[in-house]
């Protein structure tokens, strides 16, 4: 496993899911990690007591990360306890579909605002603190290969995302600063189950066209991200990794 050893890592939207196993897996490869929520401390504080268990290191901090002072107060909070950030993992948003004729502005909003702003906001809040060899990873999805009906604003941002990873690294890699993208296929987690059920139909569809026959699990994302985040990833960037089980 790639060493994280004294890295600190931020991991945004990290109470649960994808970002909670990539919090768990940062700490297991060595890394302080900072886990972010929004609204649930309780699950926040599970994933630190995860990681303590097993002799990590984390501490969960609060913010909204559409809202630029909450990613400035977010950041400051990890200096304050770490005094340095190498990893920064954008993982912090929301996923719903609405056929066109359903789709409203105030919905719209929400889906840019978190993961499409907040992946800018909190990146620019922690940009000036990195030194070279630190490592951003956004997650993207592989959504913006297929463009399945009823998701034109989900994709829509993820759509930026792919265009955010490209344009970062290059306007951070003169410093030494690695932008790169995860883009999970369908992933099983608990604010997606609901959803999951609900679009039963399309998902025997997708794992029918899976190489590897299932939907992805958080477990299955995490190595990527310590991967990413480690010095074994040092001669990539700008890169959008697909990790969907071959869809």
């Amino acid at each position: 496993m790639p060493t994280l050893t004294n890295k600190v890592a931020l991991v945004t939207g990290a109470s649960t899911g994808i970002g909670a196993a990539i919090a768990i897996a940062l700490a297991a490869a060595g890394a302080s990690v900072v886990v972010n929520y929004a609204h649930s401390q309780a699950d926040a504080d599970n994933v630190v007591a995860t990681i303590a268990s097993a002799g990590g290191h984390a501490i969960a901090v609060q913010a909204d990360v559409s809202i630029a002072s909450e990613c400035q107060a977010l950041v400051s909070a990890v200096l304050s306890k770490y005094a340095r950030l190498d990893i920064l993992v954008n993982n912090a948003g929301i996923y719903r579909y609405a056929p066109l004729e359903a789709i409203t502005e105030a919905d719209f909003h929400a889906h840019f605002n978190l993961n499409v702003l907040g992946t800018l906001l909190v990146t620019k809040a922690a940009s000036p603190h990195f030194t070279s060899g630190a490592s951003v990873i956004n997650i993207g999805s592989s959504i913006t290969r297929e463009n399945p009906p009823s998701s034109a604003v989900y994709s829509a941002t993820k759509a930026s995302i792919n265009a955010i990873t490209g344009v970062l690294s290059k306007e951070l890699g003169p410093r030494g600063i690695r932008v790169n993208s995860i883009n999970p296929g369908m992933v099983d987690v608990p604010r997606r189950r609901d959803q999951l059920n609900a679009l039963e139909t399309r998902v025997t569809g997708l794992i029918a066209r899976t190489p590897l026959g299932r939907i992805g699990q958080p477990n299955d994302i995490a190595p990527v991200a310590v991967f990413l985040a480690s010095d074994d990833a040092h001669w990539i960037t700008g890169e959008l990794i697909h990790v969907s089980g071959g869809l």
